[in-house]
């Protein structure tokens, strides 16, 4: 069991100099730890409700102080001195002062920055690494690592809509995380390389690090992940496979996703879809349609389920009650589980169970406003994650989770269970 005696809260900056929050806390054996809070620019509606202070003058009304004052005021009054055997108590009593259905009382981030720093606390004083508290909490014993998804190119919210398409990822087949690492970095060598040659620029670099070029459409952004992997004298498809971060709830409106300046229906949409799978070596397609496209997403994963994995992320916002909607309906055959989407640890390892207990794939995510804390590298092993999505390898923020894997790759000798070979066309569709 572990009390509480002292919660506090510091506004910080994330990694796109926006406000955030890094949260302490004392437990009453003396340990102490902190926890800062990730913050999205691709949300989805139903996610928790991050408290701003909405004060222009500063930050642009984007400030958290009103939820640092949340922390140390009434947050600290009710759990200080408490006594919580479980991380499920606790996030309990959290969810139970804000009372409400997405956490605007308190703000999401405020109580997650309290669901996290106890967590780390509480595996401080028990003298246990991060990782296998979070395994602890869930019941399960870690036995391999999670395979890396990497940023490459981007568009979309995350690199100012040169293209709609948010993210190009590249997806190692190693055994080990140095080594796909180290892949990594010979196709991101090559990018720069093509950049310079192709587009005439410099390395210039999105939200998560992925490179940036003025593509002149999705395709050429595809082509270009393969010349780059090729370029690095690495086998597409076999060596490193892709995966595709669509976001298309930002270019869906009045009943059309707005593509290359055609307006497509959400068959044509899903055919687009298919015909990627088909031609290049994808392995997942992430929110493929809108979030609010339900009668769709049964149809795209009928059309790609044993292509690609069919990954929900604004679609789902690790929201237990929209996860169960889309088990229901087929809707989707992957999880991107992101904490700070629901709130609390807790509501995230219900979220886990549920597509665990369907036989979904689980890819544990990072988001575009990120800090140096490097929790979630804990959270994606002691949580069995299949696979992990931090970002780039280029940006401190980033880094920190992958060398904060590397390190337990090293302390735990675990290893990454080889993915299935994708092939595909190595050009692009006609």
């Amino acid at each position: 069991m572990s009390a509480i005696s002292a919660l506090s809260a510091l506004e910080i900056l994330d990694s796109r100099g926006r406000p955030t929050l890094q949260v302490g806390c004392t437990l009453a054996s003396g340990m102490a730890a902190t926890a800062s809070v990730p913050s999205g620019a691709s949300t989805g509606r139903a996610e928790a409700l991050e408290l701003r202070d909405g004060d222009l003058t500063r930050y642009g009304g984007l400030g958290c102080l009103k939820a640092a004052t949340n922390v140390s005021g009434v947050i600290q009054e009710a759990l200080k001195g408490g006594v919580f055997e479980t991380q499920a108590e606790l996030d309990a009593l959290l969810l139970g002062l804000d009372a409400t259905d997405n956490k605007s009382r308190l703000g999401a981030n405020a109580i997650l920055g309290v669901s996290l720093a106890f967590a780390r606390a509480q595996a401080k004083e028990n003298n246990t690494p991060l990782y296998q508290h979070f395994a602890d909490m869930v019941n399960l014993t870690p036995t391999y690592l999670p395979h890396l998804t990497i940023n490459l190119f981007s568009g979309g919210k995350h690199a100012g809509g040169q293209v709609a398409l948010q993210d190009v990822l590249l997806v190692p087949n190693a055994t080990t995380l140095s080594a796909s690492l180290a892949m990594t970095y010979a196709v991101l060598q090559s990018a720069i390389t093509l950049l310079a040659t192709k587009y005439k620029m410099r390395p210039l670099k999105a939200d998560e690090g992925g490179l940036a070029p003025a593509f002149a459409n999705e395709e050429a952004m595809l082509q270009d992940a393969l010349t780059a992997i090729e370029n690095a004298g690495l086998k597409a498809g076999k060596a490193i496979s892709l995966a595709v971060d669509v976001a298309s709830s930002h270019f869906y409106r009045d009943g059309a996703y707005h593509w290359e300046g055609r307006a497509l229906k959400s068959e044509a949409m899903i055919e687009r879809l298919e015909m990627w799978t088909s031609h290049y070596p994808i392995m997942s397609i992430e929110d493929g349609l809108a979030e609010d496209d339900w009668e769709n997403w049964p149809r795209l994963t009928a059309a790609l389920g044993d292509k690609s994995l069919v990954l929900g992320d604004d679609f789902l916002c690790t929201n237990p009650q929209r996860i169960q909607k889309a088990v229901a309906t087929k809707a989707a055959n992957a999880l991107l589980l992101k904490v700070n989407q629901i709130g609390t640890l807790t509501e995230a390892a219900e979220a886990l169970k549920i597509v665990r207990d369907h036989n979904w794939q689980v890819v544990v995510s990072a988001r575009s406003g990120e800090t140096e804390d490097n929790w979630l590298a804990d959270l994606a092993v002691g949580w069995g994650a299949d696979f992990i999505k931090v970002g780039s390898i280029q940006q401190s923020e980033r880094l920190a989770k992958y060398n904060r894997l590397l390190a337990i790759e090293a302390e735990t000798e675990l290893s990454l269970r080889m993915l299935p070979r994708v092939i595909g066309r190595e050009k692009s569709p006609a």
